[in-house]
């Protein structure tokens, strides 16, 4: 089972892009944000996922999301890798989210909006 569920805050505002659909059937929207999960000891610096979202998630994300907002995110961890121009090779961990739930209110205690 690949289930991913995390709370934090998002440590910039989302970054949203658009891409035509490999089966030529219109765009995708694709929402990709950081988010700092703290660690169980006080004194620990947090840990920073990266989380995409895509279509429907990725729009309310860009409406509703901004850098300190606290959100909740059940998703599934991916891994890919490519090469760059450079030559060298790649990858990347992330959380490919199906769920974000808004755990503050926008311009609520805790939130930078």
């Amino acid at each position: 089972m690949n289930t991913v569920n995390l709370i934090g805050r998002l440590t910039a505002d989302p970054d949203a892009e658009q891409y035509d659909r490999k089966d030529g059937k219109g765009m995708v929207t694709v929402a990709r944000f950081r988010l700092a999960v703290a660690r169980p000891a006080a004194d620990a610096d947090p840990d920073y996922v990266p989380v995409v979202a895509f279509n429907g998630l990725a729009a309310s994300i860009m409406d509703f999301c901004r850098r300190g907002r606290r959100v909740a995110v059940t998703g599934r961890l991916t891994h890919s890798e490519w090469t760059s121009e450079a030559g060298e090779r790649r990858s990347r961990l992330e959380v490919n989210a199906n769920q974000v739930d808004f755990l503050d209110r926008p311009g609520g205690p805790g939130s930078e909006q």
